[in-house]
């Protein structure tokens, strides 16, 4: 209830931000730093959870950034993470231990075809924000207009957007991935997206929260984001996931 009513506060009163936590304030990423296709973590980096540089990560650093930031629960970074290990994607002078950010761009081995921030890989580039594929997203999210009583995104309209992306990807990209890694990681990034900004209190995400981490890959403290009192759980994601893929009949 209290987290509740801060929110409904800060939506009230556009001006209000929570402050950004010492030391945690956003930094957009300089040319050699490292950065992936996933506005989480990239999140993490550019306000310094994570090295500022995104370079020579370990597991542990990924789990206490996700904690401190969001409040994950630790592991729910580890497939990605595991994959960069069990791949030999590294690009670290300590491979078998440490990462890049960069390094999940490794297409249809982390990285996938469709992604609602990014361009497929046959466009040339996977990594960095692009705003023609995230202008229709931002459309169907109602990023662009809102006002004091349209300040949400629910479960439906996040599932309808992406499923939207992936249609146009599909007939847009002649090298589109059907693959079977695709396939498992539809709509998994977008619950992941979605519990990252969940309001509990609102049972839905605020949309100034999605529109910074998605579009600026930014945590949105002067919108006033909080990660929340409890723990987000990895169980949460996945009961995410499956409510995103009931509203548009995934099959397994």
């Amino acid at each position: 209830m209290k987290a509740r009513l801060l929110t409904t506060i800060a939506f009230a009163i556009p001006c209000l931000a929570f402050p950004t936590p010492n030391g945690h304030e956003f930094r957009a990423p300089g040319p050699f730093d490292s950065r992936s296709p996933c506005p989480g973590l990239n999140a993490l980096a550019n306000h310094g959870f994570l090295p500022r540089d995104g370079k020579n990560l370990n597991y542990d650093q990924i789990n206490e950034a996700a904690q401190a930031a969001y409040g994950f629960e630790p592991g729910i970074y580890k497939m990605a993470v595991d994959m960069v290990f069990q791949f030999n994607i590294s690009t670290t002078s300590q491979p078998n231990e440490t990462f890049n950010l960069f390094d999940l761009a490794r297409h249809d081995t982390i990285e996938a075809d469709g992604s609602i921030t990014r361009n497929d890989i046959y466009f040339g580039d996977d990594v960095h924000f692009d705003a023609t594929v995230f202008a229709p997203v931002a459309k169907d999210l109602g990023l662009n207009n809102y006002n004091s009583s349209d300040q949400l995104v629910t479960v439906e309209t996040a599932a309808k957007a992406t499923e939207n992306r992936y249609n146009l990807a599909m007939k847009v990209n002649p090298e589109f991935n059907a693959s079977m890694h695709q396939h498992d990681t539809e709509y998994g990034t977008t619950a992941l997206y979605l519990l990252t900004v969940w309001d509990e209190g609102q049972n839905a995400a605020p949309k100034p929260w999605v529109k910074a981490l998605l579009a600026e890959d930014r945590i949105a403290y002067a919108e006033g984001y909080t990660k929340g009192q409890k723990i987000k759980t990895g169980e949460q994601l996945q009961n995410m996931t499956t409510a995103v893929r009931a509203v548009v009949g995934w099959k397994p």
